[in-house]
């Protein structure tokens, strides 16, 4: 896995409500945050796209990790 695509994850890891553009250029410096989500829904990771809305009225992308915890199979 690419290192931006590591950076992209923890910080979808931490940021459980969502990540924009934005966010992802101010905590990691990455203008390819679409990109970088493509590529872990690549690799098998949900991640949810929502579009709100900004004070101006623009649509803009926020992703959401969706990971489950696997249990062992007993039996």
């Amino acid at each position: 896995m690419k290192p931006a695509t590591l950076q992209t994850l923890f910080l979808l890891r931490a940021h459980p409500e969502g990540v924009t553009q934005l966010d992802a250029l101010r905590e990691i410096g990455s203008f390819r945050l679409g990109a970088r989500v493509w590529e872990l829904k690549a690799e098998g990771y949900v991640i949810e796209t929502r579009w709100v809305e900004t004070f101006s009225g623009k649509r803009i992308a926020s992703y959401v990790l969706h990971e489950t915890v696997q249990t062992a199979a007993f039996g």
